[in-house]
């Protein structure tokens, strides 16, 4: 699925977790807002979200997974197992416009409406148009540089909005500890 939409990234590093995307919002070629809150806390803030695609589908997606990991006790892995279950099964569902990045202090997972669940090989994952930018510069950083994982995924989308038109500067970025 190729979106035009967002950037998200999460890198885990040096004891931290990290989850980071920018603000930008569009609507085809035209930007309609710079300062969306794409990335979230759940479950008492011990597990972080991120998104891209449509916005209603991602904003429904998310109620999803809280309610899973309300009914799985905050246990990530079991609850993505069951929403990306749900999200390949489910013939309303399967429509939904929208992929995540889930992560807490254990886990991370790039959960998609094709009823994938991927966790990396490398502890880092993005979504979004500027995907494979800030996935480069993070690998960079994490090779090249003494920064924490805040500050990977931060710099890393920084130099994504300078070259993706579909991510912009208004990043936020939300950290965990790693276990």
């Amino acid at each position: 699925m190729k979106l035009r939409s967002t950037t998200i990234l999460a890198v885990r590093h040096r004891g931290e977790v990290a989850l980071g995307g920018d603000g930008q919002v569009t609507l085809g070629e035209t930007i309609v807002k710079h300062k969306a809150a794409k990335v979230r806390r759940l479950y008492g803030g011990k597990v972080l979200i991120g998104f891209a695609g449509a916005a209603a589908d991602a904003l429904s997606l998310f109620e999803m997974l809280e309610s899973k990991l309300e009914r799985f006790s905050g246990d990530l892995y079991r609850a993505a197992v069951e929403l990306a279950r749900d999200w390949r099964t489910d013939k309303v569902l399967r429509r939904l416009d929208a992929s995540m990045i889930a992560v807490d202090s254990r886990h991370m997972f790039l959960i998609s409406g094709t009823g994938d669940l991927i966790a990396p090989d490398d502890n880092l994952l993005a979504i979004g148009s500027g995907a494979p930018m800030a996935m480069a510069a993070a690998r960079a950083l994490i090779e090249y540089s003494d920064l924490t994982a805040s500050q990977i995924v931060r710099k890393a989308l920084e130099i994504t909005s300078q070259i993706c038109i579909y991510t912009n500067g208004n990043i936020t970025v939300e950290s965990l500890p790693a276990e």
